[in-house]
């Protein structure tokens, strides 16, 4: 039995050996910190609460660490990675540590901000360890382009985690806080401590869970909302009277707009939800000023 069939996944060892097989080192620009401890896979794996019948959209999969642990727990994989060299040796990593489960795996080499859509049945779920500087977008853009994910487990930055899932009133609640909101319930589902990873990153990290549900009601669109919520926040010192004066075109015009929303218009944007943020942009339509 050699030590691929005795363990599928990767450890420390596994992954230096690929990165140097590939010439691959580790770069800031794309995010890599990498993987390198199965315990931590399986922890992921497990966490996520997967179905065998889910397909499972995996972002980064980098030399495969997570790749592997997602094969045997669902019926299908499709991992996007942006890096051609890293997409390429994939199905190779697969092929030689997990061939059982080979056929399970779609590998879509692009860039995961450009992804409308992806070859084969529906995803039904996301998850990944994501790369630190393009966290929040990723998972924004992907529940946009993907509306048939229904849940997710993100490994991101801990900062990053904590203003995903911050209440309303918290000083660290802001724009990814309200438009992950927009789409998701997402909940803390604990810390993932940094020697896990290779490179050793000098941040922490947490992952946290994502559920789909359905955006609030209103006759605002999602671009309306959330150009409000970045209205909102850019001056977030500063009253959604005054932060919201741009926005309306005028403070009067923007404390109308708040009243009928049923807004303090000395309140910050902090003290909002994604359901006020959106009853606010359904009543700024009447005051708003023509652009």
């Amino acid at each position: 039995m050699t030590a691929d069939d005795a363990e599928p996944l990767l450890g420390p060892a596994d992954v230096r050996r690929l990165a140097a097989d590939l010439g691959i080192r580790p770069t800031k620009r794309l995010g890599q910190n990498f993987v390198v401890d199965p315990n931590t896979v399986r922890r992921v794996v497990r966490t996520a609460d997967l179905q065998p019948d889910d397909v499972v959209v995996e972002v980064g999969p980098g030399l495969g660490s997570l790749t592997l642990g997602l094969l045997s727990a669902v019926d299908r994989v499709v991992a996007i990675e942006v890096d051609p060299v890293l997409a390429g040796a994939l199905r190779s990593t697969v092929d030689r540590r997990l061939p059982a489960y080979a056929d399970r795996l779609e590998v879509v080499t692009a860039d995961a901000l450009a992804v409308d859509g992806v070859p084969g049945p529906a995803p039904t779920a996301l998850v990944a360890n994501l790369p630190y500087n393009v966290a929040v977008p990723v998972t924004l853009h992907l529940l946009a382009a993907l509306p048939s994910l229904q849940r997710g487990l993100v490994m991101v930055q801990a900062e990053v985690a904590d203003r995903i899932t911050a209440t309303p009133g918290s000083r660290i609640y802001g724009v990814p806080t309200v438009k992950t909101a927009w789409w998701a319930a997402a909940t803390r589902a604990g810390a993932v401590p940094r020697p896990v990873f290779w490179p050793v990153p000098n941040v922490d990290s947490a992952l946290v869970r994502l559920v789909r549900r359905q955006p609030p009601v209103t006759t605002a669109t999602r671009s309306e909302v959330f150009a409000l919520v970045d209205a909102a926040f850019a001056q977030r010192r500063k009253s959604l009277r005054a932060a919201l004066a741009g926005w309306a075109g005028s403070p009067a015009a923007a404390e109308t707009a708040l009243r009928a929303a049923g807004i303090d218009p000395m309140a910050r944007g902090e003290s909002l939800d994604v359901v006020a943020f959106a009853r606010l942009a359904e009543a700024g339509r009447a005051v708003r000023l023509p652009s």
